[in-house]
């Protein structure tokens, strides 16, 4: 039987699904549509056991102040993972979110760093996402660490990096050696193509894989409940990705 056709971001969506399966509470920040959703799939899979905070969204975040409890939670141990991108993120897992070509002088300028190195210190699992694959974005070294990957022996750091999602595949992060391993490949993309496209050094799992697939029934919840629970926050990616018609949506 042929598989379902699907788009580029419900593969990603699938993906960081099986990512927090079994946590506790999930939350995403700005301008993170696919985890949004991601964690909003989580949660139906575990019955509503999840707790999901999705910043911005008025039925799927339970918080008042926005970000302050937000990261009161992760200072009490009561957030199990949330999600950081980078203008660039290097080997080590290192984020930038404020420029480069120097500093402060940037000749590039991101969003900023904002609550980043705090929650990457904390949170246990943060899944480090970032659609584009280039070697433009993952850097041998990033030009300013807003968030570190990794610390010095005896930091007092119950978080950190667990792993990196791209357009083109996914890599585990090893905290002990501080060093990427890729460990499974989206349907099309080759070994080869991620080497060519990534511009750190990273280990290769002996047990290289395909990236899972989502299947009809995942599809039709990411085209249906899941879409019209993230339409709150992010309307124009549930019309126009996810094919959501906004007024059906809640």
């Amino acid at each position: 039987m042929a598989a379902t056709p699907y788009r580029r971001e419900e593969l990603l969506i699938s993906v960081i699904a099986g990512k927090l399966a079994g946590l506790s509470h999930v939350a995403t920040g700005a301008s993170s549509p696919i985890p949004g959703a991601a964690a909003l799939l989580a949660q139906h899979r575990s019955g509503g056991a999840l707790r999901v905070s999705v910043l911005g969204s008025r039925t799927n975040n339970p918080f008042t102040s926005g970000g302050v409890e937000l990261f009161d939670c992760a200072a009490q141990g009561r957030l199990d993972a949330f999600f950081l991108g980078g203008g660039e993120i290097d080997g080590q897992a290192n984020v930038n979110l404020v420029g480069t070509g120097g500093y402060p002088r940037s000749e590039a300028r991101f969003p900023g760093s904002f609550g980043s190195s705090y929650l990457y210190f904390l949170v246990p699992r943060v899944i480090l996402f970032r659609e584009e694959h280039t070697r433009r974005v993952l850097v041998p070294k990033v030009a300013f660490i807003s968030a570190p990957g990794t610390s010095p022996r005896g930091t007092y750091r119950p978080g950190g990096p667990h792993g990196l999602l791209t357009n083109l595949c996914w890599f585990d992060f090893d905290r002990a050696r501080a060093r990427f391993v890729l460990r499974t490949l989206h349907p099309g993309v080759s070994a080869e193509e991620v080497r060519d496209n990534t511009g750190f050094d990273y280990d290769t799992a002996p047990d290289l894989a395909p990236t899972p697939i989502p299947d009809a029934e995942t599809l039709a919840l990411i085209r249906g409940k899941i879409g019209r629970g993230i339409a709150d926050a992010y309307p124009a990616f549930a019309e126009k990705v996810l094919g959501v018609r906004l007024d059906h949506a809640a």
